[in-house]
């Protein structure tokens, strides 16, 4: 079963919003994506339309921006 992915940079604003989202949703419900750690997922946030993180994409591709922790110039850096 595809899963919802929730892309942070891993900020205090980020590290919120995913203890919320796990909350709500359950762990083993959503895929959770650090793209400050694991940078090789950058390219596939913004394909899937992420332009700040905290972020979801959920299972039918709709993005859902969460607070603005950061844009995905600033992670790129």
């Amino acid at each position: 079963m595809k899963k919802p992915i929730f892309y942070h940079a891993g900020c205090s604003v980020c590290v919120s919003a995913e203890h919320d989202i796990i909350d709500l949703i359950g762990k083993n419900n959503v895929e959770v994506v650090n793209i400050g750690e694991d940078r090789n997922r950058i390219e596939e946030a913004e394909k899937a339309g992420v332009k700040s993180v905290p972020a979801m994409v959920t299972t039918t591709g709709n993005v859902l921006h969460i607070n603005h922790g950061a844009s995905m110039a600033e992670v790129k850096g």
